[in-house]
Parts: structure tokens; sequence; C-alpha cells
């Protein structure tokens, strides 16, 4: 069963930056697409960033130019760097991974493994 655990969040002031770690157990890492995802107060779960295995990126519209999503195949592990923090990105963010081996999407319901969350919060 693969298992992931997210780690990084925290209270920073507007302008801030924040980096995010996620890291895998229980199952293949490397071929797979890991994203991230956050979830606001009173709003849907959405997307913010993906890498696949091979290293391509995307983004949400709302945070390229600021946030960069790199992994490290030897450690299991996905990153989100977080700069130029707003408080509009204030919420909890999930890593997931891709349902499908080497299949690239930026969409929720293609990703079914998930990790717990962890809250970031950007003061004004």
């Amino acid at each position: 069963q693969v298992q992931l655990v997210e780690s990084g969040g925290g209270l920073v002031e507007a302008g801030g930056s924040l980096r995010l770690s996620c890291t895998a157990s229980g199952g293949t890492f490397g071929p797979y697409q890991m994203g991230w995802f956050r979830q606001a107060p009173g709003k849907e779960r959405e997307f913010v960033a993906a890498i696949s295995g091979s290293g391509s990126t995307s983004y949400a519209d709302s945070v390229k130019g600021r946030f960069t999503i790199s992994r490290d195949n030897a450690k299991n592990t996905v990153y989100l760097q977080m700069n130029s923090l707003k408080p509009e990105d204030t919420g909890v963010y999930y890593c997931a991974r891709n349902s499908r081996l080497y299949y690239r999407s930026t969409r929720l319901d293609e990703f079914n493994y998930w990790g717990q969350g962890t809250q970031v919060t950007v003061s004004s």
C-alpha cells in the first residue's frame, strides 16, 4: 500500500517562502507523476502543480512563476518550493500520486493515493 507523508507547512507572512516535502513509501515512485493540490476553507480542492517521472512539470496559473515542483527519485520525495506567498495561498496542501503509470494529468480524480495534508497559512 502506497503511503504519502507531507511536511513543511506552517505560518508565514505574505511575501515569504516555504518548502513542502512529500515522501512516498510502500510502492513504486519513479515512473509515476506526482502532484500537489490544495484546499482552502470552504472551497474545493484544486490543482497546484505536478511533475512526471521524467521531470516534466505543470502549474496552475495562480502559482506560475512563484512555485516550483521538483522530485528526487532516489529519496522517493517530491518538493514544492513556494515563494512570494500570498494570503490566498492559504490552505491544506496535499501531495498525490497519479493512478496510471507514465500518465500525466492535472485532474484530482486521476490521482488515487493521497497524503494527509499539511497546513499552510499566509498572513497579510
